[in-house]
């Protein structure tokens, strides 16, 4: 059974404020409805990454209720728009927690919004499920991390920029926009360069802010880096919609991938669906899932989610896929614990598998984090991600890494 029709307008819309969806199914409910919060921008810069997740999220409270709800209880999201402002998540964090009570919470992006409502989900006893690849250096009790910590992402993208297939770089530029996330991963980064040898005279690092779209100056400053007779490659921790100008200015510029290939780790399909990818052909991304992955889960996932959002053309990506995880496993601890309380679901998380559609079955383990498969793909004509390498099997997190001096006596 579908949403009703002005219902599901209204959610597709990405309307501010706050709204509580009704229940998608009526199936012998028995109690109050089980809230689950989301907390995701639907507006400002990071409207063009998150409004997805929101939508996956809502995805997933409809098939539930269809098939039952949980223990008989029919689910019911509410939803927030923090709007791309970073203060504001924690108010709409506390919304959710302290107004609307809700019994788990979908959302953040950005590392800075999620470093924003951790001491609210904390103080309040909160659940929050953190769908986004991040820079590790944290451990909470009230969060779930299914994205990626940087040695399921950014690692073993730089190593495969090192090696042979991908074109042994000795130069590496570090580009990002101006928060922790990328200033963070790229400390790793630097640590991990110099392990193996290359100096910081080799290492270009620059940041931006939000939302910036005078990409001319870097990308030239770049060319020049890349001239001085190493082979050069730039890793992109750019985020949001300042990766449309930035993507677009290596094309003006003619750097092809061959040249001086460029790693993201905030580009998916969903950021190049408003770009014309014919000048970044052979560039590359580094994440978890891909929505070019030859598995049963994945023709499930992509069925559903065309069903949903009716409309064919609409891609799925990484962040959405960890949503999707995180989401199951929440339903199956949930179901298990026979309880919505936090501390009951957090014992019950611990060891939680769900088939994905990765192709892996993936486990959440007891730092909070997943084991997930790292792959490299290439980007298409059509949008799309050619995977040119993948790891054999899942790769356990470690959100604490060793290439941070501070980290050498902990326990990972």
């Amino acid at each position: 059974m579908t949403l009703p029709t002005i219902t599901r307008r209204a959610a597709l819309a990405g309307m501010a404020g706050s709204m509580a969806l009704p229940a998608i199914h009526s199936a012998s409910a028995q109690g109050a409805p089980i809230k689950v919060g989301v907390l995701h921008s639907l507006t400002g810069t990071m409207a063009i990454s998150e409004t997805a997740l929101r939508d996956t999220v809502l995805m997933m409270v409809e098939k539930q209720n269809a098939a039952g709800g949980i223990m008989g209880r029919r689910l019911e999201a509410v939803v927030v728009d923090p709007a791309s402002n970073w203060p504001l998540f924690a108010e709409k964090a506390r919304e959710l927690l302290a107004v609307h009570k809700v019994d788990v919470t979908f959302g953040c992006w950005t590392s800075v919004s999620r470093k924003s409502v951790l001491p609210v989900f904390e103080e309040l006893n909160g659940l929050l499920f953190y769908p986004v690849q991040y820079e590790g250096e944290e451990e909470s009790r009230n969060i779930f991390y299914t994205g990626a910590a940087p040695n399921q992402q950014a690692i073993p993208a730089v190593e495969y920029l090192m090696g042979a297939d991908g074109g042994e770089a000795k130069r590496i530029v570090l580009l990002g926009t101006d928060y922790v996330y990328p200033r963070t991963t790229n400390r790793i980064l630097r640590g991990f360069l110099n392990s193996k040898g290359i100096t910081d005279a080799d290492i270009m690092e620059e940041y931006t802010p939000f939302g910036h779209s005078d990409w001319q100056g870097i990308v030239t400053r770049v060319k020049a880096f890349a001239a001085q007779g190493k082979k050069t490659a730039i890793v992109s921790t750019i985020n949001g919609d300042a990766n449309v100008p930035f993507y677009r200015e290596l094309g003006n510029q003619g750097i092809k991938a061959e040249d001086i290939p460029c790693v993201a780790f905030s580009v998916g399909e969903e950021e190049l669906a408003g770009i014309d990818t014919k000048p970044l052909v052979g560039h590359l991304a580094a994440w978890n899932y891909f929505m070019s992955v030859d598995a049963p889960a994945n023709r499930e996932f992509i069925s559903d989610w065309h069903t949903f959002i009716r409309n064919p053309r609409r891609v799925t990506n990484d962040p959405m896929e960890a949503t999707l995880v995180g989401f199951k496993m929440w339903a199956q601890a949930v179901a298990q614990a026979r309880s919505t309380g936090v501390d009951a679901v957090r014992t019950a998380m611990i060891g939680q598998k769900v088939a994905a559609p990765c192709g892996f079955t993936l486990e959440m383990l007891p730092n909070h984090h997943l084991t997930k498969p790292v792959m490299i793909g290439e980007i298409q004509e059509n949008g799309q991600f050619n995977i040119v390498w993948r790891t054999p099997a899942p790769v356990p997190a470690e959100n604490w890494s060793r290439y941070i001096p501070e980290n050498a006596n902990r326990r990972r």
